[in-house]
């Protein structure tokens, strides 16, 4: 790959790492982006996965105060999000390449869809379990019924990975987790374990593309702290639109491809 094609995939890798910070759905950046420059769907997706693990480490230490409270919930996801990511990461590699083709317009367009439905998704579940209950979730064990969705959403991640953040977050505010900031940083903490598994299995198996990956990951780890830092500071609203409207224009293109 030359040097501005490069170039392009570090700033692309910048901008979903700052984006898997603030709301989730940087893989609908990094993704069609390795895909436009002739990388292969199934090595997009390995690399992407690599690349985008750094900036997961530099969000979870931007959210880290956010953690102290339920180090408890951390150590419970952390079992199922690590066998689930391994899980779809081997069922990634069972996976023809020409399948993998077809099926990953519908992926990308079923993140993009659920990303554009989680604020009314959201606002439903708060309003239905009431945001004046008085009792923090953090202090309750998460359920079985919460751990084996985060298995669900594991699997899911290590397969393709856009949109683990959104269900997540959906399943956390089921759980009448009200806190913006502290429901994203167990999301990162859920999406770095789901992540790691994935990564080694891809890297083991030679699926990933090295020099970009090792570029994608500087990109991915400045945009990463960086947006962890903004998304406590700055509203989101804008990024989402951005993420919604890149998520349909490459569903579109991949579709049309």
């Amino acid at each position: 790959m030359d040097a501005i094609r490069l170039l392009l995939v570090v700033m692309a890798a910048a901008i979903g790492g700052a984006i898997n910070a603030i709301a989730g759905g940087g893989t609908l950046v990094t993704f069609p982006a390795l895909v436009g420059l002739g990388v292969p769907a199934i090595v997009a997706n390995a690399t992407s996965t690599v690349a985008l693990w750094p900036g997961a480490i530099a969000s979870m230490y931007g959210y880290r105060h956010e953690l102290a409270g339920v180090r408890s919930w951390a150590v419970r996801f952390a079992v199922p999000s690590l066998v689930g990511g391994l899980v779809g990461a081997l069922l990634l590699l069972r996976t023809p390449a020409d399948r993998f083709d077809q099926i990953v317009p519908w992926l990308v367009l079923g993140a993009t869809l659920l990303f554009l439905a989680q604020r009314p998704l959201m606002a439903t579940l708060r309003k239905r379990r009431g945001e004046s209950v008085g009792v923090d979730p953090a202090t309750q064990p998460p359920s079985a019924l919460l751990l084996l969705f985060q298995f669900g959403i594991a699997v899911y991640g290590g397969y393709f990975g856009a949109g683990i953040g959104i269900l997540m977050l959906a399943a956390l505010g089921f759980m009448g987790f009200t806190n913006i900031h502290r429901m994203n940083g167990l999301k990162n903490w859920g999406g770095l374990c789901i992540n790691v598994t994935a990564a080694v299995t891809f890297a083991l198996m030679g699926l990933v593309d090295w020099p970009v990956a090792i570029a994608m990951a500087a990109g991915a780890m400045l945009g990463g702290y960086a947006g962890s830092r903004l998304a406590q500071r700055v509203s989101q609203e804008l990024v989402r639109r951005v993420v919604v409207l890149i998520g349909f224009v490459a569903s579109l293109w991949l579709f049309l491809q």
